[in-house]
């Protein structure tokens, strides 16, 4: 049903929903789409708001807005250095494990923060040569436990091998993503595969690539069971490139961070030895005392919410997810249904099976989320970081290039998302006459392209701001 405020919505918006209505690519669609003002959470317009709709990476929205109620904008993550055994300072000798203990931190390495070629595990190694360690006589461990060693069920085998599904994991490193560079010659022609880009000292991973040389954009995927370290790469790249880079999901991030480090150790004539080298991802029982060498902590959760939000990055948000349910999704996705439940929202129309939209089995009604929306509105303590997280139309992010010489241009800020055949935007605008509206509209199950789908919502877009 649409239902439409004359005094507030112009007529075109109700000529755009008749024309969705006769398009041959939309008419068979699910379309909804709900606008509210912000400060009164009334109904200003809306159609097929209270209907489940695929809400792709607009589900971030609820994630990473209810860590910010759930933590605080000023939480951080916290990677520990600690070992067991005995160090003796005098000989700089430590009789024990050097363990990096891992707390789910997205970002450790991560190419968002590091914006140099500086390395993390210089900084560690660097503080224990201060310290007097000269030799590790035990194993070098990574312990990533603190998460649970699973991806969701509902995503599916052309993306969980791509770095855009990498597995959120208790110590990512990198991004939880590796490289493989490639060069291409003449049209039809078969990509040559270079190399790969980290790679681990004892563990080689094997690329089998069936990529042509075709077309002008990367239509190269990655297959693979995601904590292997065989892939398989299918599709086409561009012709005529050299050290074209495809970005592939870490089998095992947390063991390469130990690798890193043992590079990093030997670096700074820390003697240990490199066949003692492991990941542990399941907690263990031991009486074995624990003793702390150095901290590491990550930025504010303020601004990994505006990473996770602006680039829509999957990898940020499951460990929100993650980090929320102390390490089970389950967990987590529970977590944040109670949250929004505990400030009056009806869960029964929110569905999660991830953190991130990901899934196709994620639903969401588009009043939900425009009334989510306008609940973080009314939070003086958390909308302020949430809002700098959102792209802004005809600025930044998925945003950059809609509304641009209209008037929701740096007047919007909304998040965008997209799947196959499932396209959507929520977030705030300020219409012409200075009322603050939130809104979601979410696109599923069209026949057109993607390219296509989203010139019809941006048109909606647009309207918003003639309020």
């Amino acid at each position: 049903m649409l239902i439409l405020f004359p005094s507030l919505f112009t007529c075109q918006i109700n000529r755009l929903v008749e024309n969705w209505k006769n398009n041959k690519d939309l008419k068979n669609a699910s379309i909804g789409f709900c606008v509210l003002e912000a400060a009164s959470a009334s109904v200003v317009a809306e159609y097929n708001a209270h209907e489940f709709l695929i809400p792709a990476s607009t589900l971030k929205v609820v994630t990473t807005s209810a860590a910010l109620g759930l933590l605080g904008n000023t939480y951080r993550y916290e990677t520990k250095i600690v070992h067991s055994g005995f160090f003796n300072k005098e000989t700089g000798i430590l009789a024990g494990d050097l363990i990096i203990v891992g707390s789910g931190d997205p970002s450790l390495q991560s190419e968002y923060f590091v914006k140099d070629s500086s390395s993390v595990t210089d900084t560690w190694a660097k503080v224990l040569k201060e310290k007097g360690i000269k030799e590790i006589k035990g194993k070098l461990i990574a312990d990533a436990s603190c998460f649970e060693r699973t991806i969701p069920d509902n995503w599916i085998w052309s993306d969980i091998g791509n770095y855009f599904a990498a597995v959120p994991c208790g110590l990512s490193f990198m991004d939880n993503k590796f490289k493989i560079i490639y060069s291409s010659n003449a049209t039809g022609s078969e990509a040559i595969m270079n190399s790969t880009v980290p790679n681990y000292l004892n563990h080689p991973i094997v690329v089998h690539s069936h990529v042509i040389a075709q077309g002008s954009e990367d239509n190269a995927v990655v297959y693979g069971d995601p904590f292997s370290y065989t892939k398989e790469v299918i599709g086409k790249i561009p012709p005529n490139k050299k050290n074209f880079e495809i970005e592939a999901a870490l089998p095992d991030p947390a063991l390469l961070c130990a690798e890193a480090l043992y590079t990093s150790l030997i670096k700074y004539g820390i003697v240990c030895h490199p066949n003692s080298i492991e990941a542990h991802y399941k907690k263990t029982d031991t009486l074995t005392p624990l003793r702390a060498l150095y901290t590491h902590s990550s930025p504010t959760l303020d601004n990994l919410v505006l990473h996770t939000n602006l680039k829509s990055n999957n990898h940020y948000c499951e460990s929100l997810l993650l980090t929320l349910g102390n390490g089970n999704m389950a967990a987590g996705i529970e977590a944040v249904k109670k949250y929004w439940q505990s400030r009056g929202m009806d869960i029964g129309e929110l569905f999660m099976t991830d953190g991130s939209g990901l899934s196709r089995s994620n639903t969401i009604t588009p009043y939900f989320q425009a009334n989510l929306l306008s609940k973080i509105y009314r939070d003086s303590s958390r909308f302020k970081w949430f809002n700098a997280s959102l792209p802004v139309a005809g600025k930044s992010g998925g945003m950059a290039n809609i509304g641009k010489g209209t008037l929701v241009e740096k007047n919007m800020r909304a998040k965008t998302g997209y799947i196959s055949r499932a396209r959507g935007y929520c977030g705030y605008v300020k219409n012409k006459s200075g009322k603050e509206l939130t809104f979601s509209v979410l696109f599923n199950n069209y026949n057109c392209t993607a390219k296509e789908a989203k010139l019809e919502i941006e048109k909606f877009l647009i309207e918003l701001g003639e309020l």
